[in-house]
């Protein structure tokens, strides 16, 4: 015997039926993964050129702290009170890589200047770099660097060349290279920056630019940390270029964030979890450690050991597992690294001390100021209209 169903029946069936694929189609997998609309532009203020610092200041630790609290009150330090802030068993995570010399400058055969920038090292005898000249060199071409040694044209990987040469990149770049000085930085590089240019425990090559909030710790600094009884580890993550590149697009969501190679080692993995179940704190030393920690706690929330590439993009919405405070430079109006901080602190109150650090005149960018943050909770849902 076949049943039938009234069309008030089916009617009904349909419109739960339609309910549950609405439902279905809103939720996300994951709730990281909830799609808002969020505009570049929101992520806009005003900061007069006379405050990017072109120059670092004499002394590492000399710099200015703005300390923006739980509490989002900000507070008017200087880097070398660090230590009042921090506690016993505090966990301080650096990234400990090296900046290399990776700008050089040679000609085509037919003469033309050529200025190369090293993205990332291949094996020793081959890179992945952009190349600036008049015309883009062709597959199989060669350049001539300032000391005469000739480097091969591979061909291109996307915006990108491939470059070879006989001698180790590492050699030539420490002979003929120069310091990749950011973009807002309109000078010559020069002896100075070789040494101020690159954090006092930097030890691994392989970065074209600085992890800059290292920049402000010196050893006496460090020394002072550690009687303190603050702990310390150390991550590494290769800086490319791309962490200048502009985001293009006015949906943020849409931005294709560059790649990074990282590893965190079980050493660390072991320290973090030691430190949060001991009630200390996390505190990345810079956005890299940030992208180098949470990369790790990606896949399950929690921190395990990693070593690859990561292109993870934090805006506001995102959540982070594993970094209880960090320490920043002030970072470009429209950059991804604002769009971090503001989803570590929320959105709201750092577009607010960013607003009183240009009243209180701080320093800018790499060879700037720094910041020191504290997660916050509430951050997730403070999401720029």
């Amino acid at each position: 015997m076949v049943s039938t169903q009234s069309e008030s029946d089916r009617n009904s069936h349909s419109s739960r039926l339609e309910k549950a694929i609405k439902v279905v189609l809103r939720a996300p997998n994951n709730p990281n993964k909830q799609r808002f609309t969020l505009k570049k532009s929101s992520f806009y203020f005003d900061l007069p050129s006379e405050l990017i610092a072109k120059r670092p200041l004499n002394e590492r630790s000399s710099s200015r702290l703005l300390i923006l609290d739980e509490n989002a009150r900000c507070l008017h330090r200087h880097f070398s009170d660090l230590g009042d802030f921090l506690k016993p068993g505090d966990l301080l995570v650096f990234n400990n890589t090296k900046v290399v010399p990776a700008r050089l400058f040679g000609k085509k055969s037919t003469g033309g200047a050529v200025e190369i920038l090293v993205e990332r090292m291949l094996d020793d005898h081959r890179v992945r770099a952009q190349v600036r000249a008049s015309k883009s060199p062709k597959a199989g071409s060669e350049i001539v660097l300032e000391n005469g040694e000739v480097v091969e044209v591979e061909g291109r990987e996307g915006d990108m060349f491939l470059l070879c040469a006989k001698t180790p990149w590492l050699e030539l770049m420490e002979s003929v290279g120069h310091m990749p000085l950011p973009p807002y930085i309109d000078r010559d590089d020069d002896q100075t920056d070789r040494a101020r240019y690159q954090t006092v425990y930097a030890q691994t090559p392989g970065a074209v630019a600085a992890p800059t909030a290292g920049l402000h710790f010196d050893d006496a600094l460090l020394s002072e940390l550690r009687q303190k009884g603050v702990e310390t580890a150390e991550v590494t993550l290769h800086v490319g270029a791309g962490t200048y590149q502009p985001v293009r697009v006015e949906d943020i969501n849409d931005h294709v964030m560059h790649s990074e190679w990282l590893s965190v080692s079980d050493e660390v993995v072991q320290k973090v979890r030691g430190t949060k179940a001991n009630g200390g704190k996390v505190i990345a030393v810079g956005t890299t450690s940030v992208r180098s920690l949470e990369t790790a706690a990606l896949k399950t929330g929690e921190i395990q050991p990693f070593s690859g590439d990561t292109d993870i993009f934090l805006y506001p919405g995102k959540e982070f597992h594993v970094v209880d405070m960090l320490i920043t430079n002030f970072h470009l109006p429209e950059s991804t690294l604002l769009m971090l901080v503001s989803a570590f602190s929320g959105y709201t109150k750092i577009l607010s001390a960013y607003r009183e650090a240009v009243y209180k005149n701080y320093r800018f960018f790499s060879y700037g100021d720094a910041m020191l943050l504290t997660r916050n909770p509430n951050a997730v849902k403070d999401i720029p209209a």
